[in-house]
């Protein structure tokens, strides 16, 4: 797959970079998408939600009357279930949502992303940028200039870039990723994925490499 790459006014530089179609011409698998993003965000919750049982909450264990020969129902203390103020039954219990995945599956569904994303035309490869200090604005003008402005995008960058990064980290609509952080979660999230010519690159290495 063909991919031009563009300057920061938007305009082609004559380069084009190749996207290896074993990523991004497979066929995308939506089961284990479903998967991946499932297991994302279950590990993004705290899971420390609890409620007191009748053990736990504040009250007297006296047996309220004696168990039999009243006539009326049988009872024990004030902390029970049934009672205003008692304890709660099958109620939460702190706990963590994470599911295990097979490095495989997570790759699939990476590779199932990206092509999702290639298929709508939604993938940018952008010149690598070079700026001298965090400008806000400076990284607003290349949005414009690529007319994306407002978009939900994925900046991936190959390493850390401290003046690139805390440029895009004030656009409410930009995030960025370093490449091997990237996972599908925020792929499938993004409305366009504007990849710099570097990290472009990488995958066709890859692709050779394997």
């Amino acid at each position: 797959m063909q991919v031009d790459v563009l300057n920061i006014k938007g305009k082609k530089t004559g380069r084009t970079v190749e996207l290896p179609e074993e990523i991004f011409g497979i066929e995308p698998n939506d089961h284990v998408i479903y998967l991946a993003v499932k297991q994302y965000q279950g590990a993004q919750r705290q899971g420390t939600h609890k409620v007191k049982t009748r053990m736990e909450v504040h009250g007297s264990s006296k047996k309220l009357h004696k168990q039999k020969g009243t006539g009326g129902a049988r009872k024990g203390n004030l902390r029970n279930p049934l009672y205003k103020g008692g304890g709660t039954i099958f109620g939460p219990k702190p706990h963590d949502y994470d599911i295990k995945l097979n490095r495989k599956v997570k790759d699939l569904a990476k590779m199932s992303a990206l092509a999702y994303k290639a298929k709508d035309n939604a993938i940018i490869v952008l010149e690598d940028v070079q700026m001298d200090t965090p400008k806000t604005s400076t990284f607003t003008g290349i949005l414009d200039s690529l007319k994306i402005t407002g978009k939900r995008t994925l900046v991936v960058i190959p390493e850390y870039n401290d003046n690139l990064y805390l440029s895009l980290r004030n656009v409410p609509s930009v995030s960025g990723t370093l490449l091997s952080d990237m996972n599908t979660y925020d792929i499938l999230n993004a409305n366009i994925l504007v990849m710099t010519e570097s990290a472009a690159k990488i995958f066709s290495e890859e692709a050779v490499e394997a």
